[in-house]
């Protein structure tokens, strides 16, 4: 497949620039396309233009929701020339790039049957004494213009996490996409367009961190939707001032396998979602508290499972395991498994790396300060720890900055409601992996994970504000 040159989208216009950015095939590291690269008057004039078609809008809830359903149509249409793509920009497995768009028409099905539930509420004015003759009630009114900037692990359907309830709620978008993983931004406004969304109602500028400090900068945007590292999180909050930001941020993501928990399902489950999308997911798998009594048992269930996944090629089929974005990456978390180990870790796979693509590694006897367990490593690296007191395994999980998800393998009810109310994280995962996203959920994190919540009915709540209506009759 082919893809052709892009330049920015503006006002459903074509827009070239001086400079390109090339988008690379992250398994072959062939050049796959050149992406325009924006300049600070594109950026305005983005913003411009959107600002014009918030002011003037006209579309109904009713035509929203429509608009949003035909795009998932099409892209259920179209499925399969995004997910070569995704294997090809991203470096996603076949597996994971069918995923991606399964989620993807599913959150666009899901922001279009909010489009015709946004509503208020009725307030009781009449509890206080004099108000008998007030009527109050509350709408809620799109805030304007929203500034997305989307992460490079999963461009689609994060940023249909953010233009979808956007548009559902009746704002418009400028989108800054990940420089390196431009290309679905492109298509899918491309797609938008063909679903009959009116032209600017999204905008397209693309480049690196001089982009988003473009947006950050100007004041006519309403609401900053980012996806991305906590450093640069916490950079847009400060910069936002009083304007409101979501952020989704970072997790080391920790799981708990307790003495009781069935371990054959904890062990295939955390395997398989220990390493998805090479462990690029801000709530992948990444630390396993495994309780003394059954360490050896699920230990070598969970190894069992691990070498029998595929590393290679993404483009082929039985493939689980690709590239990660670049080699730089790559490099980077053999260093900090290497790190480790010197340390005093020990390797229960073999580390290997081969350019771009890094082989599963599970390690056992870390301790909390090294980086693989302390850090978000975003890559194939999973640590073992074991425990023997269940408040020791849920004080460890939650000595960390992050707060995104968590999970815990029991069948002692009593004890899954107490991690519940113990673990520090916007969400958590009972008889499954911290990875589970059911894209309809209030997803979001806590500390440094983030601020906000995710899914179509909690970004609408988010991208709108409540007004007050009092009558007086």
């Amino acid at each position: 497949m082919i893809i052709k040159d892009y330049h920015l989208s503006i006002g459903g216009q074509q827009v070239p620039t001086e400079e390109t950015i090339p988008v690379f095939n992250k398994y072959t590291g062939e050049v796959l396309t050149h992406v325009a690269k924006a300049e600070k008057q594109h950026v305005y004039n983005a913003i411009t233009v959107a600002q014009k078609c918030f002011k003037q809008d006209q579309l109904t809830a009713f035509q929203r929701y429509q608009i949003l359903l035909k795009a998932s149509e099409l892209f259920q249409e179209r499925r399969e020339e995004f997910e070569i793509t995704l294997v090809r920009e991203v470096g996603k497995t076949i597996k994971d790039a069918k995923g991606e768009l399964d989620r993807t028409i599913e959150t666009l099905r899901l922001s279009a049957e909010e489009a015709k539930r946004i509503t208020g509420e009725m307030i009781p004015l009449q509890a206080v004494e004099g108000a008998d003759n007030r009527l109050g009630f509350t709408i809620r009114v799109p805030k304007g213009v929203i500034g997305a900037i989307t992460p490079f692990n999963y461009p689609l359907l994060l940023a249909i996490h953010k233009i979808a309830p956007a548009l559902a709620s009746g704002n418009t978008v400028v989108v800054k996409p990940a420089p390196n993983t431009p290309v679905t931004t492109f298509q899918l406004v491309e797609l938008f367009e063909e679903a009959g969304l009116p032209k600017g109602y999204v905008n397209v500028v693309n480049g690196g961190a001089e982009v988003g400090e473009w947006l950050l900068q100007d004041e006519r945007i309403a609401m900053y939707s980012f996806t991305g590292s906590a450093g640069v999180g916490r950079y847009i909050k400060e910069k936002s001032g009083m304007r409101p930001v979501t952020l989704e941020l970072g997790n080391n993501s920790p799981n708990i396998i307790h003495f009781d928990a069935d371990l054959d399902q904890a062990a295939k489950l955390t395997a398989s979602r220990s390493f998805n999308n090479a462990g690029q997911a801000c709530i992948s798998v990444q630390r396993l508290y495994v309780h003394n009594s059954v360490l050896d048992d699920f230990t070598e269930k969970y190894l069992s499972y691990v070498q029998q996944l595929k590393v290679g090629n993404p483009e082929e089929p039985d493939t689980d395991i690709g590239p990660m974005i670049n080699e730089k990456e790559a490099i980077r978390v053999e260093q900090w498994v290497n790190e480790a180990i010197s340390e005093g870790a020990v390797a229960l796979t073999p580390i290997l790396r081969e350019g771009s693509l890094f082989y599963p590694a599970v390690l056992t006897q870390t301790t909390p300060n090294m980086k693989v367990v302390c850090q978000e490593v975003f890559a194939p690296v999973v640590a073992i720890i074991p425990y023997e007191d269940i408040l020791e395994a849920l004080e460890s999980a939650n000595q960390s900055d992050y707060g995104l998800q968590a999970g815990i393998f029991t069948r002692d009810l009593a004890l899954a409601l107490k991690a519940v109310k113990v673990l520090e994280y916007g969400g958590v995962i009972v008889n499954d992996v911290s990875t589970y996203r059911n894209d309809m959920m209030p997803y979001g994190g806590v500390k440094n994970s983030g601020i906000g919540k995710e899914g179509p009915r909690y970004t609408i709540e988010e991208m709108t504000d409540e007004k007050m209506v009092v009558i007086n009759l």
